[in-house]
């Protein structure tokens, strides 16, 4: 049988509430009244349920008008108003902000790279400030956290948004990008294109574990090995010599372009091909800037919504902020057409 508050009330002949009030240490409750239901619900086994006892503390804390708990996003880029100008950021944003106002939990937001701030400081401001979890968003070029800081992600439960982090390994939540590549090079090929090309700059295949390549091979199995391209790496450099793009697309032979860059819509057309007709192009992160594009929606500010509730959870079980076994969690990503495609 399930021992409840209710159980040890009985057991003592007191109401339930006067059984809550006692656990809590309530002085409204007698010291000996306290003592004897704290030794009915040790004799009945009784356990508190540690969700539940923080949903009730919030409770109980907004009805007094104040905030119980506060959560910190972290801008992680080395911009500091990357939470508003940059391409695809501010939609890991929104959703935090959607999911956060929905559970009643306030945001502060930071930037990581402020100068001149130890990570002792930051943990003087962040307690200053109640909060009680920590979300990474702008994550970028690499996935290393400043060594630096790390007290800060001891000191609190954090979840990184977008990519895995290493030393220290975080939890955290991002598109699939194996599945993104995978479904976008076989969506390439139900609309009939012979031989999909993959563009991708090495550093960001690196900073997901290259799992961006990794979907593109294994969908490339479906495929003739005389129709298997290899990819283009240099997307970076191809940027100031656009010849190692040209040099590419003469020996791969691609018809259509599976990509995280808009600007090789710009070497296309200066190279002299027209799309789709020449050449289709697919983005792997569709953005409201170019509505035009097919690709795959990423879905960033789902991504976003999960990150408040890994904090949240983590926050209510009390759980350490570098855990052993960091978990994840992956949003699947959508298909949306476009006019860089052909027609079936």
């Amino acid at each position: 049988m399930k021992v409840t508050m209710q159980t040890i009330a009985d057991d003592v002949g007191v109401s339930r509430n006067a059984v809550s009030l006692a656990l809590r240490n309530h002085p409204s409750i007698s010291e000996q009244t306290k003592k004897l239901i704290e030794a009915s619900a040790k004799k009945l086994g009784y356990h508190r349920n540690p969700t539940y006892g923080e949903l009730m503390s919030q409770m109980r804390m907004r009805g007094l008008g104040k905030t119980a708990a506060t959560i910190a996003l972290f801008n992680a880029n080395k911009s500091n108003d990357a939470f508003k100008n940059h391409p695809t950021i501010p939609e890991y944003v929104k959703g935090c902000q959607k999911r956060s106002t929905l559970l009643g939990y306030p945001l502060d937001y930071f930037w990581l790279h402020q100068p001149n701030t130890p990570s002792s400081r930051w943990i003087d401001i962040l307690e200053a400030r109640g909060i009680r979890g920590i979300i990474i968003i702008g994550l970028m070029k690499n996935n290393q956290l400043p060594k630096e800081l790390l007290p800060i992600f001891e000191h609190f439960p954090t979840i990184v948004t977008g990519v895995r982090t290493r030393t220290p390994s975080l939890p955290f939540t991002c598109v699939d990008h194996h599945i993104l590549s995978l479904r976008a090079i076989e969506k390439a090929i139900s609309l009939g294109y012979k031989r999909p090309g993959l563009i991708i700059d090495s550093t960001i295949d690196e900073l997901v574990d290259h799992r961006f390549s990794a979907g593109y091979f294994t969908g490339q199995q479906k495929l003739p090995k005389t129709r298997q391209l290899n990819p283009f790496f240099e997307a970076d450099q191809a940027n100031e010599d656009i010849s190692l793009f040209k040099t590419w697309l003469k020996k791969e032979k691609p018809d259509v372009i599976l990509t995280l860059y808009d600007y090789v819509q710009d070497w296309l057309t200066k190279l002299g091909y027209k799309i789709p007709s020449d050449i289709g192009l697919i983005q792997l992160e569709k953005r409201k800037n170019k509505p035009d594009w097919a690709g795959m929606n990423q879905h960033n500010d789902i991504t976003g919504e999960a990150a408040i509730d890994m904090v949240i959870s983590r926050i209510h079980h009390g759980e350490p902020g570098i855990p052993q076994f960091p978990q994840a969690t992956l949003i699947g990503p959508t298909w949306e057409d476009g006019k860089t495609v052909r027609r079936q």
